[in-house]
């Protein structure tokens, strides 16, 4: 049994500072780490897709390193457009895959248990879209095509659209060439995403796309044609994948903070359930 943590869009701010000026992303950052080495079995390794950072800010980056170092597990992480690939590689370097390069892209892959991570950058400097690059797209298709055990890729940008309109307008520029690589492998278990602030599901190019919750604020739920560009404090979560041999890989999302409970299902005296003896 394999278990992976999912973080994403932890949108750290230099201490002191909040981001869109009411979000405490660093407390809810610090909330995160907690409940990740609380978890009950203890992942094996932490993925996180992007925007460790708000600004790519030096200070963000060191408040990054502080924060993960006190998980007990590996974590692997790739840029998002809140970050910049240079900055993120001279910044956490000694990190996995920090040292790994095409094209000037942040790209690695990694053995986690029973499956096998591929790592892909698809942030542009000073754009808030993103795209992988015809060279990145080569990599990817050779690597996996030299290793058929299951895999995870993890990317920031979504490729498939979520009907939040003004997410959808800097989603990934390059998806339809990305769905070609990837269709013609079945070992391909999961995409995981962040970037939009939400846990959402989707299809892509025949496989399954599982875009995290922020660890910190989400993305309001719009699916009007074109609705606002707003978020709100609905709990901070994030996701974890479980692969085993018998099952493949199951996504369960788990909540930062704590809530009442757990209580036993006891039916009231004399009640039964359906299927029970009275």
């Amino acid at each position: 049994m394999t278990l992976i943590a999912h973080i994403t869009d932890l949108h750290l701010r230099p201490r002191g500072l909040a981001c869109y000026r009411v979000s405490d992303t660093n407390m809810f950052a610090e909330r995160a780490i907690a409940a990740l080495n609380a978890h009950v079995p203890k992942p094996d390794a932490v993925i996180l897709t992007g925007d460790l950072t708000d600004t790519s800010d030096p200070r963000e980056y060191a408040l990054g390193r502080q924060i993960l170092s006190r998980l007990d597990m590996p974590v692997y992480m790739i840029p998002g457009n809140h970050d910049g690939t240079a900055d993120m590689r001279r910044e956490m370097a000694g990190y996995p895959g920090m040292d790994s390069s095409v094209d000037g892209k942040l790209c690695y892959t990694a053995d986690i248990g029973d499956v096998r991570l591929i790592a892909l950058d698809t942030s542009l400097p000073g754009r808030p879209d993103g795209a992988l690059g015809e060279a990145q797209l080569s990599w990817l298709e050779e690597r996996l095509e030299e290793d058929k055990r299951p895999t995870l890729i993890a990317l920031h940008h979504p490729p498939a659209l979520s009907g939040i309109s003004h997410m959808d307008a800097i989603g990934l520029t390059d998806a339809p060439a990305l769905a070609e690589v990837i269709g013609p492998f079945p070992h391909i278990d999961r995409l995981l995403c962040g970037h939009l602030h939400r846990p959402i599901i989707a299809g892509f190019a025949g496989k399954i796309m599982t875009l995290a919750p922020s660890t910190a604020h989400q993305v309001v739920l719009d699916l009007t044609e074109k609705g606002p560009a707003l978020f709100n404090f609905e709990p901070p979560a994030f996701f974890l994948h479980h692969h085993s041999k018998t099952a493949g890989t199951v996504t369960h999302m788990a909540y930062v903070e704590s809530y009442p409970g757990p209580h036993h299902f006891f039916a009231d005296e004399g009640v039964s359930w359906p299927g029970e003896g009275s």
